[in-house]
């Protein structure tokens, strides 16, 4: 995987650093003066350690023999590459917009399914502006959110950006134009837990939620045989999000906010990748 990643994400780092090099006014040419200590290959290798096992900047700086510095910049080059990518679902072919995954969903005949999770974050300082956005009422704890698709095994097929923990789910969707997708779109169903509940209206009933709960005495089997069925159906989602936060990135971020989008989506496309390739081999077996 490492090989397919030097030669998929390598071009497109020297084309952004040569561009880069090019846009400045320069007293010399294109190419003198101080080579990189660290090439692309340990630029990469420090990123995707940074993700999976959360080693910290001096850490990393330490292995690499390199100032801190200078894999604070690599990883600032690199995450966003591998951002870009996307999520896998076949050798060659990736979703990067929650379009995509409509469509997607829609020519399979594939349920989706979709949650909403929260990655804590640093406070934010004293007396910076909506500094009361990122506190979560559910976990009472500065986060943001984002919203995760998956397919009904579990793979996943999207990535949000990230919001401050404040907005709500249902919110969020909106704001994504998931009701706008679906009745522009092709018929889908997706699985939604109650934070979803007024989406189903809205869509026609595509976005499939568990009942409402009208009863407070004497709650009929009927209802919680519905309620446990749903469940059964959209515990998928709640595994793919747990193979997410296997990454130490996202267990708590201790970075820059402004990164987290980048680092999501950056970790959802290298996971969905190995999902991909595994579910290929079960199907060779």
């Amino acid at each position: 995987m490492i090989a397919e990643l030097v030669a998929e994400v390598g071009p497109l780092w020297h084309e952004r650093h040569q561009a880069g090099l090019a846009s400045r006014p320069r007293c010399r040419a294109v190419g003198a003066g101080a080579k990189h200590k660290l090439v692309f290959v340990d630029r990469l290798l420090a990123t995707l350690v940074h993700l999976r096992h959360g080693a910290t900047h001096d850490v990393l700086a330490c292995w690499f023999g390199v100032d801190r510095s200078t894999i604070t910049r690599a990883i600032g080059e690199v995450r966003p590459l591998l951002a870009m990518r996307g999520c896998t679902i076949a050798p060659g072919v990736r979703l990067r917009s929650l379009a995509e995954v409509v469509d997607y969903l829609g020519a399979s005949g594939q349920t989706g399914i979709i949650d909403g999770t929260e990655v804590r974050v640093r406070r934010p300082a004293v007396g910076r502006k909506d500094r009361e956005k990122f506190i979560s009422g559910k976990n009472k704890q500065n986060a943001v959110k984002f919203m995760v698709v998956t397919d009904a095994g579990g793979r996943l097929l999207f990535c949000s950006p990230a919001q401050p923990a404040s907005c709500a789910d249902i919110t969020h969707a909106r704001q994504l134009g998931l009701v706008r997708l679906l009745a522009d779109g092709p018929v889908v169903e997706i699985l939604a837990d109650a934070g979803y509940q007024g989406l189903g209206a809205q869509t026609g009933g595509q976005v499939v939620t568990p009942p409402h709960r009208k009863f407070r005495k004497d709650v009929p089997d009927w209802y919680e045989e519905m309620r446990k069925t749903h469940s059964s159906r959209r515990i998928r989602v709640e595994h793919g999000i747990a193979h997410l936060k296997n990454w130490r990135a996202l267990a708590r971020h201790h970075g820059r906010r402004e990164h987290m989008t980048d680092t999501i989506q950056a970790i959802a496309g290298l996971l969905s990748h190995q999902q991909t390739i595994a579910l290929a081999a079960d199907e060779r077996m």
